[in-house]
């Protein structure tokens, strides 16, 4: 974004429209697209606006124009607790959440529309020899269709039910009965709207039209951004690479290269151009 601006401001381009550069944050994990969300839901400037541009990641070969919708749980069970064998037979947490989270990963999973689902992290306990008194995981599930959210959010409370109720049955038959029972929260931590860009749109038209310029070629994918919002709002958007090249999202050796950062900057630069005269003939 900085680049962007150092070249409108170097060059004493006068713009025909208004133009925001927004930085923002929690865009990732439970971040929720907390940013963007502040930007719609209580700036002055949204609902002026009149197509939105993100720069998430590298590259200048692809473009973001369905958004990928999404709902994120966090499953926290608790118990009692206690001693590892004066307290043998007092529920324990983690066997329950294992039981859950096995329970849910076996769920079968459509091609059409496509949906997933992540156990993205796992956690409780204190040491080896102590019954642990909590054990936490979150759940990413994706999908195009919101029906499809709705069901793996069933699917997930039906699990942790009766994953809880098998463990607390066993507990009240056994020796440690009257130890106490195991309880269960799930909370939502994150929720994205589907959305997508029309095809006639004047921002795909515009993309179109920088590609043959620059002798580009975009490829049209589904993804989760910031787009997610102004998208689910109506408001015209993509995300799009800010050039370079990148790998190994999201793991401990991803990796970002500026060789030929150009392009894409160059592709930013004439897409925010032709949007900006758009927007000053609505």
């Amino acid at each position: 974004m900085l680049a962007i601006l150092h070249a409108l401001v170097e060059s004493g381009t006068e713009l025909p429209a208004p133009l925001v550069f927004l930085g923002n944050v929690g865009e990732e994990g439970e971040g929720d697209l907390r940013g963007v969300r502040q930007f719609y839901s209580q700036s002055a400037l949204a609902g002026r606006v009149a197509a939105h541009i993100v720069l998430d990641g590298a590259g200048a070969d692809s473009a973001v124009t369905q958004a990928l919708g999404s709902r994120r749980f966090r499953v926290t069970i608790t118990g009692p607790g206690g001693h590892s064998f004066t307290d043998a037979g007092t529920p324990n947490p983690i066997t329950a959440l294992v039981a859950a989270l096995t329970t849910l990963a076996q769920t079968p999973l459509p091609a059409e529309p496509r949906a997933i689902l992540n156990l993205g992290t796992i956690h409780g306990g204190t040491s080896v020899n102590s019954i642990p008194e909590s054990a936490q995981a979150s759940i990413d599930f994706r999908s195009t269709e919101p029906e499809q959210l709705l069901r793996l959010e069933v699917t997930l409370h039906r699990a942790v039910e009766d994953a809880v109720e098998h463990w607390n049955s066993l507990a009240r038959a056994g020796p440690a009965q009257g130890r106490g029972q195991l309880a269960f929260t799930i909370d939502k931590i994150g929720d994205r709207p589907a959305a997508q860009l029309p095809g006639d749109s004047p921002l795909l038209d515009a993309l179109r039209a920088v590609d043959r310029h620059l002798g580009l070629h975009t490829d049209l994918r589904l993804g989760s951004t910031d787009a997610n919002i102004p998208l689910s709002l109506g408001v015209p958007a993509l995300s799009i690479g800010a050039g370079g090249e990148g790998g190994g999202a999201h793991t401990h050796a991803e990796w970002y290269s500026a060789k030929d950062r150009e392009a894409g900057l160059r592709r930013v630069l004439l897409l925010t151009l032709a949007m900006v005269e758009w927007a000053a003939e609505q």
